[in-house]
């Protein structure tokens, strides 16, 4: 694929730049994360510092950066008492002390010469009679200080003045012109600048900015990303598969184990992933679902789609302890049919192990359970056509298309418990198709959310004992499972003793620490009422189905994300009592910490939970900047700007999907542009099967 002639320079490496030599490269590289100039020009400011020109000390803003004249009159090296570092303490004739943190002496003689005039630029704050500033720029020249100036992440060893030049020498590389590949009805209405210009005012701004540039900047990222899912998506529509059709029969027997009629949400979503099954190409499909929403049971009936036509069917889970749970699931289904199931992980071992191995390989064994030991070498299968993931981990799109692998042209179902935001959904699952279960399966009970204080705690411990008393079970979930010398979090183990002592007998303790066989022995007791109290951590996040509890207490609520605290919430309810959720806060809460609990006492709807989660988090973390696995978004827009950063990228979609309909070969001149798009944001894999043109 070859691109416009014009991004060729940004594209080459930044050590080629005049001044930059091995070592600021190998700076420049760890602060931007790549070695291309465009890499470099991608490391935006994180904020442009403006300053104010006074002519003393006394008339600067308390708001602001000053540039302002000083004469030295002395300089001599101090130590700081509290640290014993050195500075270097200087004093001006206009009643200004400057301090240089760290600073040496003959290099501030050499900035600042006695009796000589220099202009200096930075935070000037009142002190004693007179006033001091720490570490400011410095030039013979007030020009050589602009009133709008850049401020970029560092790291140490790279210095502000270091990268501004490296910055000026990388913007000087951007094209006059250049092919455009953003819409332009699009371009006139949202009033933004080209990508280079955006580039230029960015990182050289010489009058206030509005939110354009920014914008623009991350539009196109998203852009990028956009028609690169689409591509991903048309090649998996267009690449060769099987049909595997089945005649129900296994599928009948399972659900006739199961007891209960399909919800109208499952049948539509089995319907989609039926329908993918039996046309000859390979299905890519998430199926995404609330906690209790039944994904497990139309995996299952997919499963067995794969079996009724002759072939083999595997789900991998991320903890052994999940992979468990849906053992017992799908044995009881699939054993129903006649179907056997069997568990691949790495407490399987010895004779067990080699049974296993063999009746994968050699067909005897048709569903297949387990970790990712499922998918690692020397694990064969004789027909596997349908990958299903329970995915609690995110995986990174990369990772999820090799799972398959095993499996020549296998189907791939991907799970999710974690309801998605629109936003995410087009930016990490974008190459996938979606189906949707909103509503839970029948005889689930809803569940009473109470906010309480910790200052009740006897209270609590209380009323837990009544309902104790009346036969009921209960979970308490805390974050730590030992205590730590510098956290205050309350430690599993702690409240384990002091609830024993209340409860003789009755507390069981499940955390990630234990051993395997302790820790199922422990969620054993409580599932068959041996225990009646489960002290634990977020182990029991997935994967514990226990109809019989009907209270969660949730310590130190306000310290679990909401999707988790609602994935814990949804442990309960799963019976057919009442049953209730208590999250337990810390004494003094933040105001954004009471309305992300006030958040899960309002709804249960897990779906307006992540949106709302998604909201408070902000752009950074949320829209997958730090998930693993994942590409970096690099340009997305700060996180009070997360509702417009949701916009662009729905704006995004939108123009990537009419183009590729259009122009699925990316072969007109908008399309070409775009491929030029795509190198610089390093997608050029998306598209490498386009024909050439």
């Amino acid at each position: 694929m070859s691109g416009p002639v014009s991004l060729e320079a940004l594209l080459e490496p930044f050590s080629g730049l005049p001044g930059i030599g091995p070592r600021r490269a190998a700076l420049l590289a760890k602060a931007t994360g790549g070695t291309r100039i465009v890499d470099l020009l991608f490391h935006l400011p994180d904020r442009i510092a403006a300053r104010v020109r006074v002519d003393h000390p006394a008339r600067a803003p308390a708001e602001a950066d000053a540039v302002l004249p000083i004469t030295t009159v002395s300089l001599r090296p101090k130590r700081a008492a509290n640290t014993n570092r050195p500075y270097v303490e200087i004093r001006t004739e206009e009643g200004l002390t400057i301090r240089i943190l760290n600073g040496w002496l003959q290099t501030a003689e050499r900035q600042f010469p006695r009796g000589e005039r220099r202009w200096v630029s930075g935070k000037v704050k009142p002190e004693g009679d007179g006033w001091s500033m720490a570490n400011p720029d410095v030039a013979r020249d007030p020009d050589a200080l602009p009133v709008l100036e850049p401020v970029w992440r560092l790291t140490e060893g790279l210095h502000r003045a270091t990268m501004a030049a490296s910055m000026r020498e990388a913007v000087s590389r951007l094209p006059e012109d250049m092919e455009e590949w953003a819409d332009p009805p699009l371009l006139a209405r949202e009033a933004w600048p080209s990508f280079p210009d955006a580039l230029r005012v960015l990182h050289a701004p010489t009058a206030p900015l509005g939110p354009a540039p920014r914008e623009r900047l991350a539009y196109d990222e998203a852009l990028a990303g956009q028609v690169a899912m689409g591509l991903l998506r048309r090649r998996h529509r267009a690449s060769s598969g099987r049909a595997l059709r089945g005649d129900g029969t296994l599928r009948r027997a399972a659900l006739a184990e199961f007891g209960h009629a399909l919800t109208p949400d499952q049948a539509h979503a089995l319907a989609e992933i039926e329908a993918d099954l039996a046309a000859p190409h390979r299905m890519l499909r998430l199926l995404q679902g609330d906690v209790g929403s039944g994904k497990t049971l139309v995996a299952v009936l997919s499963m067995l789609q794969a079996v009724e036509a002759g072939a083999q069917a595997a789900l991998m889970a991320p903890t052994e302890i999940l992979a468990r749970q849906h053992l017992r699931t799908l044995a009881r289904l699939c054993g129903a049919a006649g179907v056997e199931v069997a568990l691949l992980a790495g407490s399987v071992k010895g004779a067990e192990r080699r049974r296993v191995l063999a009746g994968f390989a050699d067909g005897s064994i048709p569903v297949a359970v387990g970790t990712h030991a499922l998918f690692q070498e020397g694990v064969e299968f004789r027909d596997l056509a349908l990958a299903v993931v329970d995915e609690q981990h995110r995986f990174g799109v990369a990772q999820r298309l090799e799972l398959g692998r095993k499996g020549e042209d296998a189907d791939m179902l991907v799970m999710t418990a974690t309801p998605i935001p629109r936003t995410l959904q087009l930016t990490q699952w974008g190459e996938m198709q979606v189906s949707r279960i909103e509503g839970k399966p029948a005889g689930r009970q809803p569940i009473t959310t109470r906010v309480v204080s910790t200052a009740r705690h006897d209270d609590i411990v209380a009323r837990l004992g009544q309902a104790l008393d009346r036969g009921e079970r209960a979970y308490w979930v805390v974050r730590a499972i030992t205590g730590g010398e510098h956290d205050d979090s309350v430690a599993a183990e702690d409240r384990f003793a002091q609830l024993s002592r209340r409860f003789p007998g009755l507390v069981g303790l499940a955390h990630g620490d234990l051993d395997m066989e302790v820790r199922e022995g422990a969620l054993r007791d409580f599932a068959e009422g041996r225990t009646r109290l489960l002290v634990a951590t977020t182990v029991i996040e997935v994967g514990v189905d226990v109809p019989e509890a009907t209270i969660i207490v949730i310590e130190q609520a306000e310290r679990f994300g909401l999707s988790a605290l609602h994935q814990l919430r949804g442990r309960v309810g799963r019976g057919t009592k009442p049953s209730s959720c208590l999250l337990v806060h810390s004494e003094h809460l933040s105001e954004r910490e009471k309305e992300r609990l006030l958040i899960l006492r309002d709804t249960e709807d897990g779906f307006v939970i992540a949106e709302e989660d998604l909201r408070l988090r902000g752009g950074g973390e949320a829209l997958g900047t730090r998930q693993a696995g994942q590409a970096q978004l690099r340009l997305a827009l700060p996180e009070e700007d997360i509702a417009r950063q949701s916009d662009l990228i729905d704006i995004a979609h939108r123009d990537a999907e009419a183009l590729l309909e259009r122009d699925p070969n990316l072969a007109s001149p908008r399309g070409l542009a775009v491929r030029g798009l795509l190198r610089l944001f390093g997608k050029e894999d998306a598209a490498a099967y386009l024909k050439a043109g």
